[in-house]
């Protein structure tokens, strides 16, 4: 088939966006120089130097103003997201624009109570008293993924903005027009300019941010990427968060809504033509409802109207070539190992690149399209015993990002959701809680370190420290100098009675 052959310019000091429906270029941006990333960091830390002065409620009050200058524009960002990243203008939306929205105006209500000082109680030195408070890090760097290049990076820049950080970010080199359309709303916003920064580049440019004196690294991407990143923090003492994709199991019991389930599998698998990292990846049917599950999935599939996002169409284009040609040699080699193509199965007719909604049944363990994470519109489905066989495959992975479980029994799957070895269970439902900002996003295993969003993804963005002071004042602690023979016996007699067996228990 014809396609965009590659999104890419090959011009070294040059990158062209590509729209990936049609192969027409869109823009070009520059492969920046470590040294003007440099530059861009030492502007965000002396502007982020004023900006941790402003009082939180000013900073939420001011950063609010992003949330309305977006939605007054929504119809320019949603066109550039459907013609840059491939996708459906549902789906940039719903998962991109309205997700960023809503971050920002929860955090902005909610941040001066989360980063609010957070006393301790000390259970036996009570005459003195603790308390942790927050502190802006400094200049965050975002290294950002092509899938979503909005909502994720643009919601980690907020967070940052928010806890009072400067911030870097450097867009995927697929898809980096979104990113300076953001920061073009950032200062449409009235925002501090030299606060908010975009580097634009290739893997280099990535590795000159983590380079460049940046005081926490927020990075999305591949696990094989990710662990450069984590090493390259590693070496300059840069705590960093990093999120790594996933390979997230559905396990779907007997007594399953197969009506909710295979649309929501469905959906799970395709939407953003399953360039996501949440995406239903393998399907863990019971044997007694998997022919009934699939017969409805396979339905939903081809029905599905696939096209250029331009048009109205279900599943859009995806945005990369090479996972094109990385989801077709997972699709062949399944196929090869006995693999059956109930819908799809191939790369779709006509320009740009698509790859059609694709239904595998008669899927192993042992194939890679169960183990590798596919990112394209590929739904693998396997048949098993009974909830504990799904579980125990659902747990061999080496990724654990989501997971979903389907039931009738909401205590059954909130038990069976336990069970499985994720960041995230979701029982009956598939992707959202990406879009609810109050819960934590990030995997265990190999789907990375640390969690974005809620308020643990905000006190991320803050150095926690303590203070320990005290409540009564004293001439001097009785473990002090000098040493004496009475308070050594004292102090064991109290350790004695504090710590060892109870008069009743003597």
């Amino acid at each position: 088939m014809g396609s965009a052959a590659t999104n890419l310019s090959t011009v070294s000091t040059k990158i062209t966006s590509i729209n990936p429906a049609t192969g027409e270029p869109l823009g070009e941006v520059p492969d920046q120089t470590p040294a003007e990333v440099r530059a861009a960091v030492d502007a965000a830390r002396i502007a982020q130097a004023e900006w941790a002065k402003v009082p939180i409620e000013l900073r939420c009050k001011r950063v609010r103003r992003f949330a309305e200058v977006l939605m007054a524009r929504a119809d320019e960002v949603i066109e550039l997201l459907s013609r840059e990243g491939g996708k459906t203008r549902q789906e940039a939306l719903g998962m991109e624009v309205i997700v960023v929205a809503d971050l920002v105006r929860y955090f902005a209500k909610h941040a001066p109570a989360m980063l609010a000082p957070e006393p301790v109680p000390l259970h036996l030195m009570k005459h003195r008293a603790s308390y942790l408070h927050f502190v802006p890090r400094g200049v965050v760097g975002i290294i950002a993924p092509w899938n979503f290049p909005f909502s994720i990076p643009i919601g980690e820049v907020v967070m940052s903005l928010i806890a009072g950080n400067g911030v870097v970010l450097k867009p995927s080199e697929v898809t980096p027009l979104i990113a300076l359309k953001a920061r073009e709303l950032y200062l449409a916003a009235d925002l501090p300019p030299e606060l908010f920064q975009v580097v634009t580049g290739r893997g280099a440019t990535g590795a000159a941010l983590i380079d460049s004196g940046i005081d926490y690294c927020v990075f999305t991407g591949s696990v094989a990427t990710g662990k450069k990143v984590a090493a390259a923090c590693g070496e300059r003492l840069i705590p960093c968060t990093l999120e790594l994709g996933g390979k997230a199991p559905a396990v779907v019991c007997a007594d399953a809504d197969l009506d909710r389930t295979a649309q929501a599998i469905t959906w799970g698998g395709f939407a953003n033509s399953g360039q996501v990292c949440a995406s239903v990846e393998r399907v863990y049917a019971v044997d007694a409802v998997h022919d009934a599950l699939v017969a409805k999935i396979v339905e939903l599939a081809r029905s599905l109207r696939q096209g250029d996002a331009a048009q109205e169409v279900d599943v859009g284009a995806m945005a990369w070539d090479r996972q094109v040609e990385t989801v077709e040699r997972l699709v062949d080699a399944a196929v090869a190992a006995g693999a059956r193509v109930e819908a799809g199965g191939s790369r779709g007719p006509g320009p740009g690149l698509f790859f059609q909604p694709t239904v595998l049944t008669n899927c192993t363990q042992d194939m890679d399209v169960m183990r590798k994470e596919i990112f394209g519109p590929v739904i693998p489905i396997m048949r098993v015993a009974d909830d504990d066989e799904a579980v125990r495959l659902a747990n061999d992975s080496h990724l654990g990002l989501l997971a979903y479980v389907f039931t009738k029994d909401r205590e059954h799957g909130k038990r069976v959701a336990e069970r499985i070895a994720a960041g995230t269970v979701m029982v009956n439902d598939v992707l959202s809680t990406y879009a609810c900002p109050e819960t934590p996003w990030g995997g265990v295993k190999q789907s990375g370190i640390g969690r974005t969003h809620s308020i643990h993804g905000l006190r991320d963005l803050c150095e926690t420290r303590h203070v320990n002071h005290d409540r009564v004042s004293l001439a001097r602690e009785v473990w002090w100098y000098p040493y004496k023979q009475g308070t050594f016996r004292g102090l064991l007699r109290a350790a004695k009675l504090l710590f060892g067996k109870r008069p009743w228990q003597r």
